[in-house]
């Protein structure tokens, strides 16, 4: 489990962050959002010291953050940004990247990292692509590659920013999909996504950030009875019932 207490971070002695509290649980989908310039990334970032952070305590599983080494965080935390550069290597390599945390120089790999890699990509169901360039990829087969490298990792915590960005609705729905599969396994899972409906239709709990601060947080029913979303983002969400949910939409 991941805590953290009373955050505060920015940049360039700007400080974006005013004193979050928020908990990542076992098992949980959150979801975190905000307009443009909340502190979303920027809290992300924080976590695995991609920002300073200016006070506050982080918890990882009862451990205090600042006294673990960057690798013992990527042991707990595994952190996809919204963009990356795509390496021209194979897919088994993209994946084991997820086993660095667990080398020791000169980094080689052991048999059970190999095994575990092969594991991760049977899960995200690319195993028959593990020869294949990362390049070569799209975008949607990509995500699926960067998770089975989350999965490698074996972090208790993911972090995706902006999964969804430059996915057709498709692989949107597709991703989501293997978000639960991983809260599923006992991950705590926290995304950053712009999209209303779909946060409320696939998130465990909503966290809704403002101006830097934490507005609310709850289960997406919570969030749609106190009408938080449609004050933040000066929008009007509805709703209604399907065999499977409810179903949200801009009215």
């Amino acid at each position: 489990m991941t805590e953290l207490n009373a955050l505060r971070a920015g940049y360039d002695g700007k400080e974006i962050l005013h004193g979050v509290s928020l908990t990542f649980r076992e098992g949980e989908v959150l979801a975190l959002v905000g307009p443009n310039g909340c502190g979303k990334s920027t809290l992300l970032k924080t976590l695995v010291r991609l920002a300073p952070l200016s006070s506050g305590e982080i918890l990882l599983d009862g451990e205090r953050w600042e006294t673990l080494r960057q690798d013992g965080i990527a042991r707990k935390i595994a952190y996809l940004p919204q963009s990356r550069p795509v390496p021209d290597i194979t897919v088994e390599s993209m994946v084991l990247h997820g086993r660095f945390p667990y080398l020791r120089y000169p980094r080689k790999y052991r048999k059970e990292d190999i095994l575990i890699a092969k594991q991760a990509m049977e899960t995200m169901g690319i195993s028959d692509l593990s020869d294949s360039r990362m390049h070569q990829l799209s975008g949607g087969t990509r995500q699926k590659v960067y998770l089975a490298m989350a999965i490698a990792q074996d972090a208790g915590t993911v972090l995706l920013d902006e999964p969804t960005t430059y996915l057709d609705i498709s692989h949107q729905l597709r991703l989501l999909e293997m978000t639960r599969e991983l809260a599923s396994r006992g991950k705590a899972v926290v995304m950053v996504l712009h999209d209303l409906p779909l946060v409320m239709r696939w998130a465990d709990r909503v966290a809704v950030l403002e101006n830097g601060s934490l507005a609310d947080l709850g289960a997406p029913e919570e969030i749609y009875a106190r009408h938080t979303l449609d004050r933040v983002f000066g929008v009007k969400l509805s709703r209604f019932p399907t065999g499977t949910g409810w179903q949200y939409y801009y009215a």
